[in-house]
């Protein structure tokens, strides 16, 4: 029998990794964007030291030089870390190799491991953010689109899965909004706050260079564009799990959306539907709403991974023995799922299909119950909230039962005639005037839009 080839880098992650991860995300977090990062440091730690006149700027440049090259090797350097628990010790060697004898001496000088791994760290997570921002623009976009389209379009608000009141697809658009308006200004704001460089030496007093060692941390979160923070930050881990909230929260404001659509999409439910629906291996009729899927199982893996970061905040002494590498993976992999499902949630809602009639049907399917509160209320100022209370629970009983509708049962019944006329039935039975602020709160989560759009998402830094 004919066997897929397979590698020790071909793993069963790498088989599931599309479904969840875009070409894009994948490129910005992946093995390659890592190392060039790391590569980066190096390169930019010699350039601060020439800066501060502590290296030669001949001697640093060539550094510099090295780290550009792209012939570094991914694969290689990722087998030899399991040797130290850290790719950065045969990183450097290859660097090191890869220069001149005087420059040699100079590779990597006055930097530990974390350094290079927890400013790389900031520098994907740099990019991957920026990214993800931009998709939520675009998420919030759709969402905004929807609401104004369909301010009026009437749904069946929902309670634990039951018919509850009526409402409008504009308003639960509307929700959706804001919601991915607020997660992704927690995140934007540990983009523009959070992004430090890491630098400290061995125990976090660059004891290298003297009393030199703030001077280079300066030059070089310069040099890389990064905040140069208060001091070294090896094992306080707030840092990073300020930014694993972060997109946590971002990650469910989307499964939530996600949620909501395949919930919508059933057979039995028919209001919302993929544009371009996936089908089965076994069921030639489906049409699977599978951008929302990816999307809802996305969200699901976060939270783990998020907890994960959490776990490993207390850290041994100056250096963890454990917890700092254990957040490598999870970090990548929540920058990896969260920027990926705002990207496909982006491309979903844009071919999103609403089937307005569906929605108006489905409303009816209770015989106008959503609106018993309603008519409770309006019973009550002659039969007091118990009696109007009892008596439209016994209609409503009826409605269930003999498969009648609300309106029907309250003209026929003489007590509420006596207090309603059959115009007050009819106007009090009418769903799309039962919806309170709805219409107000889609024009409030607009205007928040606009002015989101105006101080966040429209930021040329992002």
């Amino acid at each position: 029998m004919t066997r897929p080839s397979s590698s020790r880098s071909e793993t069963a992650t790498g088989l599931f990794t599309p479904t969840f991860v875009t070409e894009g995300f994948d490129e910005l977090t992946g093995p390659a964007a890592w190392l060039r990062a790391m590569l980066e440091f190096e390169g930019a730690l010699a350039l601060a030291q020439a800066d501060v006149g502590l290296m030669p700027t001949v001697v640093a440049e060539e550094i510099a030089e090295r780290c550009r090259d792209d012939d570094f090797d991914v694969d290689s350097t990722a087998r030899r870390a399991a040797e130290s628990a850290t790719p950065v010790i045969p990183l450097v060697k290859d660097l090191t190799a890869g220069v001149s004898a005087e420059a040699a001496g100079y590779v990597h000088r006055g930097a530990t491991s974390q350094d290079v791994v927890d400013t790389a760290a900031m520098l994907v997570a740099r990019e991957a953010v920026r990214a993800s921002l931009r998709e939520l623009g675009v998420v919030a976009d759709e969402c905004a689109r929807l609401a104004e389209e369909h301010r009026h379009t009437l749904i069946t608000g929902r309670t634990l899965l039951q018919h509850a009141l009526p409402t409008t697809f504009g308003r639960k658009a509307a929700g959706w909004l804001v919601a991915v308006i607020e997660a992704a200004e927690g995140l934007a704001g540990w983009w523009r706050r959070r992004l430090a460089v890491q630098f400290g030496g061995p125990v976090g007093t660059l004891a290298t260079f003297g009393s030199d060692g703030v001077r280079v941390t300066t030059a070089l979160a310069e040099r890389l564009g990064l905040a140069e923070p208060v001091l070294p930050w090896h094992t306080d881990r707030t840092r990073v799990v300020d930014l694993a909230t972060s997109l946590g929260t971002v990650a469910g404001a989307l499964g939530n959306i996600a949620l909501d659509v395949e919930l919508a999409a059933q057979t039995e439910v028919g209001e919302l539907a993929e544009g371009r629906s996936g089908g089965s291996s076994a069921m030639p009729h489906k049409r699977n709403p599978v951008r929302a899927v990816r999307v809802n199982a996305a969200a699901r893996r976060v939270p783990g991974l998020v907890a994960t970061l959490l776990n490993a905040v207390p850290q041994e002494h100056e250096r963890a023995a454990g917890a700092w590498q254990a957040e490598w993976e999870p970090f990548n992999e929540l920058l990896r799922l969260t920027g990926s499902a705002a990207a496909i949630t982006g491309e979903m809602l844009g071919e999103l299909k609403v089937d307005a009639d569906r929605m108006r049907s489905n409303l009816e399917l209770s015989g106008g119950l959503l609106l018993a509160e309603r008519i409770s209320m309006a019973l009550s100022p002659r039969l007091g909230p118990a009696g109007a209370s009892e008596l439209v629970g016994e209609l409503s009983r009826r409605v269930s039962r003999d498969g009648s509708s609300l309106r029907a049962e309250l003209l026929a019944d003489e007590t509420v005639r006596a207090v309603l006329s059959e115009r007050d039935v009819l106007e009090l039975t009418e769903p799309g005037d039962y919806l309170g602020s709805a219409e107000e709160f889609v024009d409030r989560a607009l205007a928040a839009h606009t002015r989101w759009k105006e101080t966040s998402a429209g930021d040329p830094g992002l």
